[in-house]
């Protein structure tokens, strides 16, 4: 019996279209959406195991944003710009590494230490003396919740990352996530679409039945989605054990031991945690992952995630995990097409708007989120791009 995590209702008369579909492909919008809805929300960066050593680092670039995160000698788990305070190079170039005790810029060879204070620049007599802690390195709101490393590029409406989580921190808790460790390396993607296609796609569980038969035969009836509050929302299912008309989804349910560390209530169940604006931490009974997705341009967007596992994993739960991975690969394939179809359709004149069953309730209400932090969303008709700026500026 599935645990009741909140008491969430649909209201009888709300109103059943979604954003209009000049918001998905206005270049002024994304400027705004950039700032408003990525910049100042927390963002996944990734987990501590992914950096489990001192010196250890993982790079993030999004949103014209380029982030930094290691751990320090210290054991700390710190978030800087990747950015020289020289010049402006990169200090690292690859995706994820290990530097011994020190930065060191490739352009000019200023060293920065683990801290981000400067340690010294190259050359120094060619400069003024120069204080370590006012050249170092920009900092990045950092927060690691659950083992999950968050990051906000600024100042934003939301709370602490504990704080948004409260909700869903007690059954979360029950999969031990802080100690489970990475599945290869996070890993990325691009899909020809709008960011929220995406979203809006992966917000609901109505087209389950007809376009993703392995879940289909996976769970079924018992899929439900709940709808955003406060900045979440949360998809439930418990898996058939009599399942098997795919053959990924037959050899699962045969395979998967039960995880008897769980409450009875999760140990058939793949939950999905959805935290706005754009990201979801997902779990089985034997592994758990992330996934979200930045903007590249208008209609073009970037998807990333990362699986993790537990450390003492049994060979049951690696077949397990296994299969459920290529469950989810072709649910993802399955979805890339969803994405591509709706989205390219809203640039037609036919396009007439969302018109939403209360199953896609989660899509409204991430709608809704959208437009709280971005009101001129809530206008049918395009403002000009130039004044798309000081129009939601107005509104607000």
């Amino acid at each position: 019996m599935n645990e009741v995590i909140r008491d969430i209702s649909i209201p009888n008369d709300w109103d059943r279209s979604g954003l209009p579909g000049w918001c998905y492909h206005s270049a002024a919008l994304l400027e705004l959406e950039k700032q408003h809805i990525f910049r100042e929300h927390w963002q996944i960066a990734c987990h501590v195991s992914d950096v489990p050593e001192p010196g250890n680092y993982i790079t993030l670039d999004v949103i014209g944003e380029r982030a930094l995160i290691l751990r320090d000698q210290d054991g700390e788990i710190k978030a800087f710009h990747n950015i020289c305070r020289h010049r402006g190079s990169r200090l690292v170039a690859d995706r994820s590494g290990t530097c011994r005790n020190a930065l060191v810029c490739p352009f000019h060879g200023w060293v920065y230490n683990l801290d981000g204070t400067l340690r010294g620049a190259a050359r120094p007599r060619s400069f003024p003396p120069m204080d370590k802690h006012e050249f170092a390195l920009k900092t990045i709101e950092c927060e690691v919740w659950q083992g999950f490393v968050f990051i906000r590029f600024a100042p934003g409406p939301q709370a602490s990352v504990a704080e948004i989580m409260r909700p869903f921190e007690a059954e979360l808790s029950h999969y031990r996530p802080a100690e489970m460790v990475p599945v290869g390396e996070i890993h990325t993607q691009e899909t020809p679409v709008n960011w929220k296609s995406v979203r809006d796609v992966d917000n609901e569980g109505y087209h389950v039945a007809m376009a993703h038969p392995a879940l289909q035969d996976l769970y079924g009836s018992t899929y439900y989605d709940e709808p955003f509050v406060d900045g979440l929302c949360r998809s439930f299912a418990t898996y058939n054990p009599h399942a098997g008309r795919r053959w990924s989804v037959g050899r699962y349910v045969k395979i998967a031991p039960e995880n008897k560390s769980l409450p009875d209530h999760l140990r058939k169940a793949w939950i999905y945690f959805g935290i706005f604006p754009n990201a979801v931490i997902a779990v089985t009974p034997e592994s758990l992952q992330f996934y979200q997705e930045f903007p590249i341009s208008v209609g073009r967007t970037m998807l990333r995630g990362g699986v993790y596992r537990y450390r003492d994993e049994t060979r049951e739960q690696a077949a397990a995990r296994y299969l459920a991975a290529r469950i989810d690969r072709d649910t993802q394939a399955e979805d890339v097409q969803l994405t591509i179809w709706s989205n390219e359709a809203m640039t037609s004149n036919a396009f007439a708007g969302f018109y939403l069953s209360d199953l896609e309730y989660g899509v409204r209400t991430h709608h809704d989120h959208l437009r709280k932090a971005l009101p001129v969303m809530n206008l049918a008709t395009p403002p000009d791009e130039k004044d798309m700026a000081a129009k939601n500026a107005a509104m607000r």
